[in-house]
């Protein structure tokens, strides 16, 4: 069954998952507006090296970089019907980067379109992720990761076609709006979606992104308290600040990870890093989760 991955890798405490693809690839020459995804098939060493980075950083999960690879993202003649062949490739480079070291969580992201808005159907949704999930699932990953949500719907949708695969399925959103932080961009609260996700079967759900880490305790708390599912938070390395042609990202790495206890006591079972984060954070993580480790010894 698919909760019996999830079952065995918390077995052993909390879940060193990455950090940021985009940031990274970014570092490696990906330019603004340059679609990331595409680099599985033109750039596959440059890709293949963040996801080895990970592993050598002691990440137990590694992501895809797949964020983007779904129909409504990949629309028009640039793309040429490239979706099932960039995922597929996406999942075959970080499986051989992990080397067996590491467990592979392919990326599913948001559509781009707002179903709020009327710029995309539920149906069109349904499409796409279907499309996605099964072009991911074919080429052998260990679970789907839907990830950076804004809208409920639209990840209950993801989460459908997701699950048809028969794989465990991480569902993740962005709270970052409200007078709080502490809502998705369409007014929704950690509690509302931790009991949609539940109620829609997903087997982890957390948080990622939008924020810095400072605020993502609170969030993970109030998941946790929603749920008996494992919550899953990868959050930002700070907020960012122009610097030039440049978004810079001032936390260090054992700033970030200062954190760590924090989020363990809050309920968090599955940690990582979004953007701005690299190799390093994660690095820091690491040693952090072990003192907590020997501490609960």
């Amino acid at each position: 069954m698919a909760r019996d991955l999830i079952r065995q890798l918390r077995q052993a405490g909390p879940v060193l998952t990455d950090g940021a693809w985009g940031t990274e690839l970014q570092r490696m020459g990906l330019v603004p507006g340059e679609f990331a995804d595409l680099w599985n098939l033109s750039c596959p060493e440059k890709v293949a090296s963040v996801a080895r980075s990970y592993v050598e950083a002691g990440s137990q999960i590694i992501l895809t970089n797949t964020f983007r690879a779904n129909c409504v993202a990949m629309s028009g003649e640039a793309f040429g019907g490239k979706v099932e062949a960039v995922n597929r490739a996406g999942v075959e480079i970080s499986r051989a980067a992990a080397a067996g070291k590491a467990l592979v969580f392919a990326s599913m992201g948001p559509s781009g379109k707002m179903l709020l808005a009327e710029e995309i159907s539920e149906e069109e949704l349904a499409d796409a992720f279907c499309e996605q999930a099964g072009a991911l699932a074919a080429a052998g990953p260990d679970a789907l990761l839907i990830e950076t949500m804004s809208e409920l719907k639209e990840a209950t949708i993801a989460l459908k076609a997701a699950k048809e695969t028969g794989l465990p399925v991480v569902v993740s959103m962005v709270f970052d709006s409200g007078k709080d932080l502490d809502r998705t961009i369409t007014g929704v609260t950690p509690e509302r979606a931790a009991k949609e996700l539940t109620d829609q079967g997903a087997d982890v759900i957390g948080a990622n992104c939008g924020r810095g880490i400072d605020g993502f305790a609170g969030i993970c708390r109030r998941l946790h308290g929603a749920t008996d599912l494992p919550i899953w938070i990868k959050s930002n390395a700070g907020l960012p600040r122009v610097c030039g042609d440049t978004i810079v990202y001032d936390m260090t790495p054992e700033a970030f990870a200062g954190h760590t206890s924090e989020l363990v006591n809050a309920g968090a079972s599955f940690l990582g890093g979004c953007c701005g984060t690299n190799p390093d954070f994660i690095r820091a993580l690491s040693r952090s989760l072990g003192e907590l480790s020997v501490k609960a010894v």
